[in-house]
């Protein structure tokens, strides 16, 4: 099938640029992935993954391989300094509330399987970036830093929470990007000499959170939430501050943070970021438009930043289907259909910070015995059913 402004110029090889070029092309249109980095990404944080995007991978023929490479939480268990445990639940309940439609994996092996899927089907150009964004009648013409100024009919910014596209086509990032007052770093190691294996294990002091999980091979995942102090700002592609500030918020704080914090010295994937919604009235200007965290970043406190950019991006191929590639259509329909949606989403994460980080010893104390209750099964059930639900029906 062929259709108007076939030729689709994708910016970001993540979780939404892949997701968006497979279904493009199933719709017959010709796109091309362009991402900053010389490779696919390693590092991230473990990611539950449920409700739309687990329909959309569904549809994609992907969940044997999400299975194979995905870890079943038995436990999420909250200890003291001592490592006793304090509270916790059975992750069984999330598993319930989903029919079964629950998985756990590191945020890099969904993106890696996502290009599986379109890995020599599509142009795909790495270590490049887009510089300009010209468009006129017939098109725009776009510039790269090193490739020569090319064509394209459509342009789509998938490049995340600090994206280029939106930049250089909706302005500075200050006016969109709303802090929600913490900080995130995650890594993994090897040979780490705690594991508790189908454990989620975390760690809280005021204003922060340390975890772990055990992975496949001996290596273990690690993830760290702190609160955002006043005027803090930390830069998210300085791995030597980064290190810093985690020793300086985390060290002589007891439990394993020590440890931890030595395994850190050695990590080469670690992944540091301000926890942030991007809020933008608009999704697309003209010939160009967002998908994934860079129009919509519900951050990570929500839980499914990569399953909304995978929905997001399904909803966007189809709406550019169904109106045979008439932009303004498409872009209008797909904000109309999926902005609702995801403006709950990321106003519902807005109050999840107090369970991450309480700010004070008491805060702890009651975000424990709060924790405690998802031990009654009826109340863990309603709570788990409002949490995990997604109202929301992809189109077909």
């Amino acid at each position: 099938m062929r259709h108007r402004n076939g030729r689709i110029l994708i910016v970001g090889a993540g979780i939404a640029g892949p997701t968006l070029a497979y279904w493009l092309r199933q719709y017959g249109f010709t796109p091309t992935l362009v991402e900053h980095a010389p490779k696919l990404r390693t590092g991230g944080y473990m990611i539950d993954f449920w409700g739309v995007g687990y329909e959309v991978a569904d549809r994609m023929g992907m969940l044997p391989v999400l299975a194979h490479d995905g870890y079943r939480i038995e436990e999420v268990r909250l200890v003291d300094s001592g490592g006793k445990r304090v509270a916790g639940f059975d992750a069984q309940v999330m598993r319930s509330a989903t029919h079964d439609r629950f998985i756990s994996l590191p945020r890099s092996d969904l993106s890696r399987r996502l290009f599986e899927c379109i890995d020599g089907t599509i142009e795909t150009i790495f270590a490049e970036t887009v510089t300009s964004i010209e468009e006129d009648a017939a098109g725009l013409t776009v510039g790269f830093a090193h490739a020569p100024r090319r064509r394209f009919d459509l342009l789509v910014g998938a490049d995340g929470l600090h994206s280029s596209v939106r930049e250089l086509v909706f302005g500075a990032s200050t006016a969109c990007e709303h802090s929600l007052g913490y900080y995130t770093a995650a890594f993994s190691a090897s040979a780490y000499p705690h594991r508790d294996d189908g454990a989620y294990v975390c760690y809280s002091i005021p204003g922060g959170q340390i975890a772990r999980y055990a992975l496949r091979g001996g290596r273990s995942a690690f993830f760290f939430i702190f609160a955002r102090s006043d005027g803090e700002e930390i830069p998210h592609d300085d791995a030597a501050i980064q290190r810093r500030v985690l020793r300086e918020r985390f060290g002589g704080r007891g439990w394993e943070c020590d440890e931890i914090l030595r395994a850190l010295s050695c990590a080469d994937d670690l992944y540091f970021d301000a926890v942030s919604q991007i809020r933008l009235p608009q999704w697309s200007r003209g010939r160009v438009a967002l998908v994934g965290d860079a129009a919509h970043a519900p951050s990570l406190l929500a839980g499914q930043g990569a399953a909304l950019a995978m929905a997001g991006a399904y909803v966007l191929a189809n709406a550019l289907q169904r109106a045979a590639g008439d932009h303004d259509i498409a872009y209008a329909a797909y904000q109309r259909r999926f902005k609702p949606f995801v403006d709950a989403k990321q106003h519902g994460a807005e109050r999840l910070g107090w369970w991450f980080a309480p700010r004070s010893k008491t805060g702890i104390r009651l975000r424990n015995l709060t924790t405690r209750l998802l031990d009654l099964p009826l109340v863990a059930t309603g709570i788990t059913a409002r949490a995990l639900g997604d109202r929301f029906e992809l189109p077909a």
